[in-house]
């Protein structure tokens, strides 16, 4: 192999390397500064066709020159900054490893192919894996990107999960508990009153409501479910309210909501109490894996 190719295939791997790590940390690098600690890393491994400096292919070295190599593209701004990022590198480094050589051994056929990369010489067994450079790259790119979308949503629900609390709906002597999602987005309330409403899943109130109810709030024909209500009394009548709102990419509609006599949020060992609120129905499920069933509005955990 020419020093010329080694160092250019070298430049542009640690260069995809360096820039996948800032993707990663989610921070926008100097070009000029990866180019340079990417050159920096390519020198480095260009060294390896010269014997007497056999001795820098230690581990202690190798990490040294990564530390280098961190600092000359993202700089150090405080140590703990300086930690994240060599986190990153490392697991954008072995994510990658792994995918290319998981990838290598999943295409193969038979297992005749996979005695030919195993040798033994001197008592020891050596496997050689041998595959083109953009094979390489393919495989490179479809392991960063699945790591990156499995640390996004680990990431989201982190994010959510920081926002639930425990949710008590009482009304006379019954008791609704449920998990919710304190969301800052919620601004809903009822126009005449301007109580605000914290929305429930329909489903969660199934064995005391009618099932024609249920139906027709799934399918969002709340206004004719309450100009029917004389057909079809309920023992809450008095508790039952109709909030307009605006739904996404929809018309204004119309939303079934109960008074309740008080609910109580818990959130990290703190209980709030609210009287003034109304429990609107949403006829679908709020979150696909069932993490919560209430989205609390941001009024009601206020001390």
């Amino acid at each position: 192999m020419y020093i010329d190719i080694l160092f250019l295939r070298e430049l542009l791997l640690d260069g995809v390397i360096l820039l996948t790590t800032a993707w990663v940390r989610r921070s926008r690098p100097n070009p000029f500064r990866i180019l340079a600690a990417a050159a920096f890393g390519a020198c480095y491994v260009v060294l390896m066709l010269f014997p007497p400096l056999s001795f820098l292919f230690t581990v202690v070295v190798k990490v040294i020159i990564s530390l280098a190599m961190l600092w000359i593209a993202f700089g150090f701004h405080s140590l703990q900054h300086f930690l994240r990022t060599i986190g990153a590198f490392y697991s954008v480094n072995f994510v990658a490893a792994g995918a290319i050589l998981g990838s290598y051994y999943l295409f193969m056929q038979g297992s005749g192919e996979v005695w030919r990369t195993i040798s033994f010489a001197d008592g020891s067994v050596q496997a050689e894996v041998k595959f083109g450079f953009f094979y390489f790259i393919a495989a490179f790119s479809i392991g960063l990107y699945i790591y990156r979308t499995v640390l996004t949503q680990k990431r989201e629900r982190e994010l959510v999960h920081t926002h639930l609390a425990n949710v008590k709906v009482m009304i006379d002597d019954l008791c609704w508990e449920c998990t919710g999602l304190i969301d800052t987005g919620n601004q809903l309330y009822d126009p005449l009153s301007r109580t605000p409403v914290m929305i429930m899943e329909a489903s969660s109130w199934q064995d005391e409501l009618p099932a024609s109810w249920l139906k027709s709030i799934q399918e969002s024909q709340v206004d004719r479910l309450v100009a029917g209500l004389h057909d079809e009394p309920f023992k809450w009548q008095e508790r039952l309210r109709l909030i307009p709102y605006r739904g996404v990419n929809r018309g204004s509609q119309f939303m079934l909501a109960l008074k309740p006599d008080k609910v109580k949020i818990t959130r990290e060992g703190i209980v709030y109490e609210t009287h003034k609120v109304l429990i609107g129905l949403d006829g679908g499920k709020l979150a696909s894996d069932g993490a919560y069933q209430a989205i609390i509005h941001p009024s009601m955990v206020q001390t």
